[in-house]
């Protein structure tokens, strides 16, 4: 007999997912922000929208494009742009989460997150979630944000660490790959991780 394989779990039983609020500095923000909600392609996702905040769920890969291509769109016009985003795997505590005694592996493949030619400025802070660890793996938080610090110093998205958060710059599609992929990375060894960005397009006080 063949042991019957174990169903793979999806990413909303397991709490993936985000949630992003726009802010345009501009008289016609509710026709900007509902035009890039509109505009944005959503396939294989659940999003949701509420009068604080956008909800997707759905792949790693999947939550990282849309968050890239949606805040891409609502800055297209030129318009100050500031996008606040959360991502979340894992949460023992989300609405319809189960999770289960081993956090699932959903894809070891680095994030692809298409660049989309906008400049953009963020401040990130990465919080894993570990307070037991496992007889593999000693539970260690900085260890997890010291390499995922390293991660965006490879990348070229690092620009230095100031007061609770590290500051990015580059390329909006860089930006939310590090963000992300970081996120999704720690993951693989983390239950429960969470990680939060706020990301400035087109900002009239520009420094680097």
């Amino acid at each position: 007999m063949h042991a019957t394989p174990t169903p793979p779990i999806e990413p909303r039983a397991f709490g993936v997912g985000g949630r992003i609020t726009l802010s345009v500095m501009s008289d016609d923000y509710v026709e900007v922000i509902l035009g890039a909600l509109g505009a944005t392609p959503s396939t294989g996702l659940t999003v949701e929208t509420d009068p604080i905040s956008t909800w997707v769920t759905g792949h790693e890969q999947d939550i990282a494009r849309y968050v890239s291509a949606l805040i891409s769109a609502a800055s297209a016009g030129g318009h100050h742009v500031v996008a606040t985003v959360m991502l979340s795997r894992g949460c023992p505590g989300e609405v319809t989460c189960e999770r289960p005694e081993h956090p699932p592996v959903f894809s070891d493949a680095p994030l692809d997150v298409p660049r989309t030619g906008v400049d953009a400025l963020a401040q990130w802070a990465l919080y894993p979630l570990d307070d037991h660890g496992t007889p593999e793996r000693t539970a260690d938080h900085m260890r997890d944000i010291y390499a995922a610090i390293d991660d965006a110093k490879a990348t070229g998205t690092y620009v230095g660490s100031d007061h609770y958060v590290t500051r990015l710059s580059g390329d909006l599609a860089d930006i939310v790959g590090t963000i992300a992929g970081t996120w999704a990375a720690v993951g693989r060894s983390v239950a429960h991780v969470t990680t939060h960005a706020t990301i400035s397009v087109n900002s009239p006080s520009v420094t680097r």
